[in-house]
């Protein structure tokens, strides 16, 4: 764990520890695994060098320096989140943003990046390590109200992290308030990212200004917004516990809609069976299950992915076994450079896969809800992966789009 976390984040707290880890069955506990560091989170090659220097006694400068070039190899910024998704405000790039898909942006409030204890899967690892030239952040609210007024195309605001629900309820109604303004009518809902119903659910019922942040979601909602809790949930273990179940009970009284998403990962919920009981009991309480989505090429991906032939079986046992309501979850799922892209069929032929996939979001939403075909090995993980199939027909056109094939729909179809 020392070795591991000099290059990865690692943080936890006494609700996690005390209700939800079960150290009869540590470290192969789905729960320990989800926060505490596993040495093969590294490559054997960046272990070694990192505990060199522990074992020698190394100054902190040289770790640090070695730790860098490690992150380095890890692709930090993962789907062109630097590159791509990074607008511009009053002509220069806009700090604390993303706007990947057209009806969404994506805010981080300064006072928002960190949170109440660190997945060692977290595809936003890079927000934590204390790197500032590594971090999404964004110290001025107003920043975002320019930004709305420019884009009257945007109807849905993502505060995200980090998790902004470790602010606390003052500084999260200088963000939420001003867009219950008129002027921001087009923005119809406010998404708030956040693990807090898992590692900290007291937020919600015993903090201090638990009740305030409570009636900020209730102004929000009687203003007219839709208040969308975006809720990480890896493993239904985690809102098994009483305090869990009342924030959930005293966030839907108070008018938020929860929705979870999290992703499939291999020793902590690589089974159907966790995921049937996880959306079964997420609809009994009133969440919505989102999305299964498949860990991000990024960090310690490998110690956590999953062939993506297995994670659609393991998608479909699980919805197999559940009620149309929790068939609502959406997977598996990648978010990859040009979008989300749902895995929904694999067929294997001469010793190569073919998958069938379709963008379920996109940075050209012209290609939503068209499926292609992509090809690669039987053990692909990632959408990078996988090569275009061109096979015209007299009833399709392909073309290919950012390293996949975009079926498009022929004029006798």
């Amino acid at each position: 764990m020392n070795v591991v976390s000099k290059v990865l984040p690692f943080r936890v707290n006494t609700h996690v520890t005390t209700h939800l880890i079960d150290w009869d069955s540590a470290p192969d506990d789905p729960l320990f695994r989800l926060v505490f560091p596993h040495r093969d989170m590294l490559s054997p090659q960046n272990f070694a060098r990192i505990e060199k220097l522990v074992m020698k006694g190394a100054s902190q400068a040289e770790i640090v320096a070695a730790a860098q070039a490690v992150r380095a190899q890890l692709n930090p910024h993962p789907s062109g989140q630097r590159e791509k998704n990074v607008p511009e405000l009053d002509g220069t790039p806009a700090e604390g943003f993303q706007h990947k898909y057209r009806e969404t942006v994506l805010y981080f409030p300064a006072r928002g990046q960190t949170c109440h204890a660190y997945c060692t899967f977290c595809f936003r690892w890079a927000q934590f390590v204390g790197d500032t030239a590594m971090k999404f952040a964004s110290k001025e609210a107003e920043a975002l109200q320019r930004y709305l007024r420019a884009h009257p195309e945007v109807t849905d605001v993502l505060l995200t992290g980090g998790d902004p629900m470790i602010m606390g309820s003052h500084h999260m109604a200088a963000q939420i308030e001003p867009l219950l303004r008129p002027e921001f009518d087009h923005v119809r809902s406010i998404r708030i990212g956040t693990k807090s119903l898992s590692f900290w659910p007291q937020r919600f019922v015993t903090d201090a200004d638990a009740d305030d942040l409570l009636r900020l979601i209730e102004k929000a909602t009687g203003a007219g917004r839709n208040l969308a809790v975006m809720a990480h949930i890896n493993h239904w273990r985690e809102i098994a516990n009483p305090i869990a179940r009342t924030a959930i009970r005293r966030l839907r009284d108070a008018g938020a809609v929860i929705y979870s998403q999290g992703p499939l990962l291999a020793g902590i919920n690589d089974d159907p069976n966790i995921w049937a009981r996880n959306w079964t009991e997420q609809v009994q309480m009133g969440i919505h299950p989102y999305y299964m989505f498949i860990e991000r090429d990024t960090g310690p991906r490998r110690f956590f992915e999953v062939p993506l032939h297995r994670a659609l079986d393991i998608y479909r046992a699980a919805t197999q076994q559940v009620s149309g309501l929790a068939r609502s979850a959406r997977g598996p799922v990648m978010s990859a450079d040009p979008g989300k892209v749902e895995v929904i069929q694999t067929e294997d032929r001469e010793g190569r896969t073919r998958y069938l996939l379709q963008f379920l979001q996109a940075r050209d939403p012209a290609q939503v809800r068209r499926p292609f075909w992509a090809e690669g090995n039987q053990d692909a993980c990632w959408f990078s992966e996988l090569s275009p199939v061109l096979e015209p027909s007299p009833q399709t056109n392909l073309r290919p789009v950012n390293g996949a094939t975009i079926l498009q729909p022929g004029k006798n179809q």
